[in-house]
């Protein structure tokens, strides 16, 4: 699959490295690095559609759930909770180190961006995991699709 065994998969967590740089980039460049990874995810929700139009060519239900699914998964773990919890835990770092430090504001800086940077390989499988246990708890019950999103 190439958005999830490829080097492609790595444009889903854009804006984990875009909040990381937060403290050093102005913030058009934080929102872009959001662009690139919403590009991911819709790109990722189409192919995902595709295959299942092509697989299940008579049953366009599967070809919506397999849109619906990807995107909203896609969403929930590529984009949504790995950014907020990046652009939280940098926060919390960039004031910690400035009220329990004395160094230099770009000292500072530098440093909550590699806390960030190193916190994005530390996070995404517990929030894999998270968000296969949310959506097989609600929305994949609505299709009766537990797990993976459908596949061709």
């Amino acid at each position: 699959d190439l958005y999830r065994d490829t080097w492609v998969r790595y444009l889903g967590y854009a804006n984990e490295v875009g909040e990381s740089f937060r403290p050093l980039v102005p913030v058009p460049v934080v929102w872009a690095s959001y662009g690139v990874a919403t590009a991911y995810v819709t790109a990722d929700a189409i192919d995902k559609g595709r295959k299942a139009a092509a697989a299940h060519a008579q049953d366009p239900t599967r070809v919506g759930v397999a849109v619906v699914d990807t995107f909203v998964w896609q969403s929930l773990a590529s984009v949504a909770i790995p950014g907020f919890t990046i652009n939280r835990l940098c926060a919390a770092s960039l004031a910690l180190l400035g009220s329990l430090t004395r160094w230099p504001l770009p000292v500072r800086r530098w440093t909550t961006t590699a806390l960030g940077l190193a916190a994005i390989p530390l996070i995404i499988t517990p929030i894999d995991r998270t968000v296969d246990f949310l959506m097989d708890s609600s929305l994949r019950k609505l299709y009766g699709t537990p797990g993976e999103p459908p596949t061709s």
